[in-house]
């Protein structure tokens, strides 16, 4: 099957960080469409529950603090899985750098299997192997798509979950549309190849 083809979502989770005595938790996910290999702007965010005695790691990015009275009443991760289920069963998955985003989704949903994944860090590396760094807002400026990241999610910006999901979902729209990809195989995506 055809990447191009493939109805998939990308997310990204914004977490607290390990703190000693407390493992790291997401407190924000966001989630968007990549339909035929395009963004669709059909999007999801949803905040998650983090108590409000609960730290956070000092060095953890994005607006957690200001958001803090929010989370505390937020639903819990668990909670949640109806709304997400749709947008994560059955559907090949993004993420740049898949590492979080599985490990919080085998801790929502454990009897699930998830994926494929697609890892839009690799791909990058793959793409573009003469950038000095590949945190996605590298990417995204290498690829002249922060812009239009930007007028996806407006009033965002990185380490923002809905911002950040736009912005994997544009550097995948961005391979697949590079001359010579219109035939990829969602399987060699998958693996990184």
């Amino acid at each position: 099957m055809k990447a191009r083809d493939v109805l998939l979502t990308v997310l990204d989770f914004e977490t607290t960080g390990a703190v000693a005595g407390h493992p790291d938790e997401p407190w924000q996910v966001g989630m968007v469409e990549l339909r035929d290999g395009r963004v669709t702007g059909h999007c999801h965010e949803s905040y998650l529950r983090v108590p409000a005695a609960r730290p956070f790691n000092p060095y953890a990015p994005g607006r957690h603090a200001e958001l803090r009275h929010v989370l505390a009443a937020a639903p819990a991760a668990a909670e949640l899985w109806p709304v997400w289920r749709p947008w994560l069963e059955g559907r090949p998955l993004a993420a740049h750098n898949i590492g979080t985003e599985k490990k919080f989704l085998q801790r929502v949903a454990p009897l699930h299997e998830f994926g494929p994944w697609i890892d839009t860090l690799k791909l990058a590396r793959r793409v573009r192997p003469d950038l000095e760094g590949f945190a996605l807002a590298d990417v995204c400026a290498a690829l002249d798509v922060v812009e239009r990241a930007r007028e996806l999610c407006p009033g965002r910006d990185w380490h923002d979950a809905l911002f950040d999901a736009f912005a994997s979902a544009l550097v995948l729209e961005h391979c697949l549309a590079l001359p010579g990809w219109e035939n990829v195989a969602l399987e060699a995506l998958s693996q990184g190849r």
